[in-house]
């Protein structure tokens, strides 16, 4: 996305009456103090972001699109239960303060959450970040993913966010479903990868963890001033699942060129400061506390993608009806024939850690 076009979708008036909102949040939250500044946060392509900011106090607003949404698509409700029983573990999220479900105050349900101060990266080469930063905030990256999946999801209160065991013969399935419920056009590269899944899928091993479902470097917050995630953003997707799915997932970026959403192939690592995807997954799997103990491999590698691609791909089926988030809905849509590629080759090769 363009300046021009940040900066027109930040300034674009909201879908609801901002008044509305006002007085829902000073009835809701005490203390509010001043008048109430809302501004859209650009770059978003799924749930419509808000800072929401008063004389005392900076907030985020995240909530449903408008429009017609598949079915468990688009689950803030799901965003803050997480978010609220992350809160005091190992794993930076910001405070989630309320969920209002009703459609009366924004048009679809919303939460409201903490805003945190920090440094959140477009690309994956965290461009403005210091040379000499970027490897341990890759690290911190890993860590990072490594505490979430040692959390105790039973303690913290997720007994029933997710089924365990059998996690890819659920995915799978859903991701299938998902495409074939928005699909308007003919991927082969897509089509190709659906039927590749089911018929090689590992065997389950019954491991079971909380899984962010898109952990990407954009979706996590470094402190202002150190090589630290502060909080990891966007929980839309995070269920009860297998932790070499978030893994696999993190590692697209080493697989996709810059113009992919913002990867690393083809870019100078060395130069960058940034480690390899081999030095990221070893770093991940020695912080973890309890397993596993390999890397990811051509299966996890390929849903990764073929789960991206469809994202993507509803995406496009979006900006095709109007309903998008985003001003470049249309163009990052369009993604889902690269990734789609990329996945086949990536079943063609026998993709494992590179």
């Amino acid at each position: 996305m363009g300046e021009a076009t940040k900066a027109a979708a930040a300034a674009a008036a909201p879908e609801f009456d901002p008044a509305r909102l006002d007085a829902f949040l000073r009835s809701a939250i005490p203390g509010l103090e001043g008048p109430m500044a809302l501004e859209r946060i650009a770059g978003g392509q799924s749930n419509p972001t808000f800072f929401v900011s008063y004389a005392n106090r900076r907030l985020v607003l995240r909530k449903q699109p408008p429009g017609e949404l598949l079915p468990s698509a688009h689950a803030v409700d799901r965003e803050f239960r997480v978010m609220r029983a992350l809160a005091g573990t190992p794993v930076p999220v910001p405070p989630a303060l309320l969920f209002h479900e009703g459609r009366e105050v924004v048009g679809t349900p919303f939460y409201v959450m903490e805003r945190v101060e920090g440094r959140v990266f477009g690309t994956s080469d965290m461009k403005g970040a210091a040379r000499e930063e970027r490897r341990a905030m890759v690290m911190s990256f890993a860590e990072t993913l490594a505490a979430l999946h040692d959390v105790d999801w039973r303690a913290v209160g997720l007994e029933g966010f997710g089924r365990p065991g059998n996690y890819y013969a659920r995915q799978v399935a859903r991701w299938i479903r998902q495409w074939e419920a928005q699909r308007f056009r003919d991927i082969p590269d897509l089509a190709r990868l659906a039927a590749w899944l089911p018929a090689h899928m590992p065997p389950d091993d019954g491991v079971t963890t909380i899984v962010h479902g898109d952990y990407r470097i954009g979706n996590v917050m470094f402190a202002p001033d150190a090589p630290r995630v502060v909080a990891v953003l966007d929980w839309e997707l995070s269920t009860l699942g297998h932790p070499l799915a978030d893994v696999a997932f993190a590692c697209l970026a080493w697989r996709s060129r810059p113009e992919m959403y913002g990867g690393l192939l083809g870019l100078d690592l060395a130069a960058l400061g940034m480690p390899t995807e081999r030095e990221f997954v070893a770093h991940y799997l020695a912080s973890r506390k309890r397993g596993p103990a390999e890397p990811p491999g051509t299966f996890h590698i390929a849903f990764a993608i073929f789960r991206f691609a469809v994202i993507f791909e509803g995406i496009a089926a979006r900006a095709r009806i109007g309903t998008a988030a985003a001003a470049d809905a249309a163009q990052v849509g369009d993604l889902s024939l690269a990734f789609a590629r990329i996945g086949v080759e990536t079943i063609e090769a026998g993709g494992a850690t590179a």
